[in-house]
């Protein structure tokens, strides 16, 4: 049996106010056919389906078209909620949807749901576990000795009735600790593992006796304990940060033979309408003509001119008309990293604290007329009378 595992495909989500969604379709349909290629049977999406709990009306009809076109293709598409996901909406229909191939694990109500699809092996057992709090669990086992969050996964998969002689897979959104490592983050997710607690994360033990766990919840593909437990990762770049720019998004072609044989996992390159670009240099350089490729990526642009540019984004945009962001990196932009704002402050007065800053940032002093502005927006700050 092969299948594919997608995860974090945050439909509707908006990029440094851009719209992701043409991106969103665009890389579904290729998924639909590398499936197609590669003689997949079904589709596994480990959660945030959707960018936002309450989702656009356009991001549901993206879900919808992808839905219904892996139906006709006679694709399964096995899916659960993630943290960013409404459970109940994303359970709307899903008795209705199982009749044609889809089933979808939202919400725990102390069981987890199992699909069981079969090749020429036997069936294969695949447990939908949505993204869970130990709380829930709790509340649906509360004669259980529950004090981690691995333990409120252990008591959810033994409520599960898993027959370990079969082939059993296992779809999860959970943060999951590689042999005790935090996973790599891509800079998309909205949340940092520095700032987790210990009882938020999850063991990759947990998962010993699957012969595959399908995880989402981090967006850069990569093993969480082995080759058999992986995060797929999103299908696209989801912010401007430098671990995501340039990374290669893949989608995972499992194949399970059968049972006790190993599992092949195969990482597929998925290739985007527009690249996300992160360029840096002077503005005559990154708008002269031999150096401009792709013009129609997204752009991330930082000059390092010293002084600031007229209309730099308008002009940037007059050659990348997707340009995202733009700033600066120069000796001023140093300077101020590296600014102690209470070495300039001191007891000095609003006069001598901006002659001062002035002098450090720009060079020089302020003129009459800058001098103006500055004073009228300390007077209206309440900063000087």
């Amino acid at each position: 049996m092969k299948f594919l595992h997608l995860a974090d495909l945050h439909i509707g989500k908006v990029v440094n106010e851009i719209s992701m969604l043409d991106d969103q379709r665009f890389i579904l349909s290729q998924i639909l056919d590398l499936a197609k290629a590669h003689g997949a049977c079904a589709l596994v999406i480990a959660g945030d389906v959707y960018d936002k709990t309450i989702p656009s009306e356009d991001a549901v009809r993206v879900l919808g078209d992808f839905l219904t076109e892996a139906a006709e293709r006679g694709l399964k598409v096995l899916m659960i909620s993630g943290n960013h996901d409404s459970d109940e909406r994303l359970a709307f229909g899903s008795g209705l949807f199982e009749a044609g191939g889809v089933y979808i694990g939202a919400k725990y109500e102390g069981k987890i749901r199992k699909a069981v699809l079969a090749d020429e092996y036997g069936p294969v057992n695949f447990y939908l576990l949505p993204f869970v709090k130990a709380s829930l669990v709790r509340y649906y086992h509360p004669d259980e000795e529950l004090k981690t969050y691995g333990e409120a996964l252990r008591i959810a998969i033994g409520a599960a009735g898993v027959d370990w002689g079969e082939r059993n897979v296992i779809v999860s959104h959970q943060f999951v600790l590689g042999k005790g490592d935090l996973p790599e983050m891509a800079g998309s997710e909205k949340f940092r593992p520095e700032d987790m607690g210990t009882v938020e994360r999850v063991g990759s033990e947990v998962y010993a006796g699957f012969e595959y766990a399908a995880l989402g919840h981090i967006h850069s593909p990569q093993e969480a304990g082995g080759p058999q437990i992986r995060y797929a990762g999103s299908p696209l770049a989801y912010s401007l940060s430098a671990r995501e720019i340039g990374q290669e998004k893949t989608v995972p072609l499992v194949t399970l033979g059968g049972k006790g044989e190993d599992v092949k996992v195969d990482l597929l390159p998925l290739v985007p309408r527009r690249r996300i670009r992160h360029l840096k240099g002077p503005i005559a350089q990154l708008l002269s003509q031999e150096n401009v490729t792709d013009p129609d990526d997204y752009i991330y642009a930082t000059l390092t001119d010293e002084t600031p540019v007229p209309d730099a984004m308008d002009r940037i945009r007059s050659v990348y008309p997707n340009a995202m962001k733009l700033d600066y990196c120069n000796s001023h932009t140093r300077a101020l990293e590296e600014l102690d704002l209470g070495d300039i402050a001191g007891e000095k007065s609003f006069d001598e604290l901006m002659g001062d800053f002035y002098g450090k940032i720009i060079g020089g002093s302020p003129s009459e007329e800058e001098w103006a502005i500055l004073r009228a927006a300390a007077r209206e700050a309440g900063v000087i009378s």
